[in-house]
């Protein structure tokens, strides 16, 4: 199966290592940005959502203005806009990209965070809520007539939208999460459900508990699968364990300082989201797992949003990704600290390898599934004689 890479469509050059140089929306950097990635191999890129970030539609769409080839993922709170408005923006900017949107939708995983927006409800709430918001923008998207809707937590009359996207029947839906109501709603709502880089074995568990959601929804394709890590390499593996260190390093320098480190969708205290408390969980369990995996990231931001890293040269990493899409992930999400200079580098170096390892693999792939049906065939052919044979006797 063919494999994509998820890269981040971020407004500014800060990150967890360092602050921002300038606005939180520097109109050159994003496009410089965008551009690395499109230039470097990537597939798409994410615009996340924050409750006093840079708002990420109109982001978008100056992206998509500018490039020509490069995916949008765009990230949406249900809190924010009434369905009908929101399934309006996403098919005008789906007209305007040529359709390259996919849209990631966020529950939200702390009551502070979406206190700050005035979401009041509780998390249960939300996952409901979530559900429903994507149900009505997928009919918005498809339904040419007017329709009413009478839900638990929408009502309107006699809608029907005049801007439909340029994707048929419609663009994809993007979701994560790792509780029970997390796999319930993206198991039977999703088309690509996101994961954050965990051990393998326990990467497995969760796809296990998506496909296992997706049929107890009575969908019989599961969610494609996802995973995001923060990759930290170099030319020799000494040279990249030093780079982890003097990350980690950076990171805790700043929370020392008292500085702003970025935490999105977190409040105060302990994390609520299980995404969040299952990679502190590892972190405590261990620093080091499989071929590359390496938890002092996660451990250092207090398991904020994708922080686990993979960390070796472009060989060991690229080996490590392979490990993933054996395990059926084809969206490989990688973001890290400088987030030019990384986009640029894994672009050169990871992507390419993996590319190549994934088309040797799917070649191989189809010449067994080739000489299987030859033998099937021949066998079938040989068996008809011999029944006729045995009826005449």
């Amino acid at each position: 199966m063919p494999v994509e890479f998820l890269g981040i469509a971020a407004t500014h050059d800060g990150s967890e290592t360092h602050p921002r140089s300038g606005a939180s929306f520097d109109k050159d950097y994003t496009l410089k940005l965008a551009r690395a990635h499109e230039d470097h191999g990537w597939d798409r890129v994410l615009f996340a959502y924050g409750s006093g970030s840079p708002d990420p539609a109109p982001a978008a769409a100056y992206i998509a203005a500018h490039l020509d080839k490069l995916q949008l993922l765009l990230a949406h709170r249900p809190n924010v806009s009434y369905p009908t408005f929101a399934a309006k923006t996403f098919a005008t900017l789906d007209r305007i990209s040529d359709g390259r949107l996919t849209v990631h939708f966020i529950t939200g995983g702390s009551d502070q965070e979406q206190g700050r927006e005035g979401d009041t409800l509780t998390k249960d709430q939300r996952y409901s809520r979530t559900r429903e918001y994507i149900e009505i923008v997928k009919r918005i998207w498809t339904s040419h007539e007017p329709f009413d809707h009478e839900g638990e937590h929408y009502r309107f009359h006699d809608f029907v939208s005049d801007v439909f996207p340029v994707q048929q029947p419609r663009p994809n839906v993007s979701f994560g999460g790792s509780s029970e109501a997390a796999y319930a709603t993206g198991g039977a709502e999703a088309d690509i459900y996101c994961l954050w880089g965990e051990p393998l074995a326990k990467t497995a568990e969760q796809i296990e508990a998506v496909k296992a959601a997706a049929r107890a929804a009575g969908r019989t394709t599961p969610p494609r699968i996802q995973v995001a890590f923060r990759p930290i390499i170099a030319p020799t593996e000494e040279l990249a364990w030093e780079k982890a260190h003097r990350t980690v390093a950076a990171i805790n320098a700043r929370k020392e300082r008292g500085d702003a480190v970025v935490r999105r969708g977190r409040g105060r205290g302990a994390p609520e989201n299980t995404g969040s408390q299952r990679l502190i969980a590892i972190a405590e369990a261990g620093e080091r797992y499989d071929r590359a995996l390496w938890t002092p990231t996660a451990a250092a931001t207090g398991g904020a949003g994708n922080s686990n890293a993979l960390v070796g040269t472009p060989e060991t990493v690229a080996q490590a990704l392979l490990d993933y899409y054996d395990l059926g992930v084809d969206i490989l999400s990688a973001r890290g600290y400088d987030l030019l200079g990384d986009a640029i580098d894994f672009g050169r170096h990871v992507i390419p390898l993996v590319r190549e390892e994934v088309a040797k693999r799917d070649a191989e792939k189809a010449a067994r599934d080739a000489r299987a049906g030859h033998t099937e065939n021949a066998a079938s052919a040989e068996s008809g004689p011999r029944r006729l044979a045995e009826a005449g006797r």
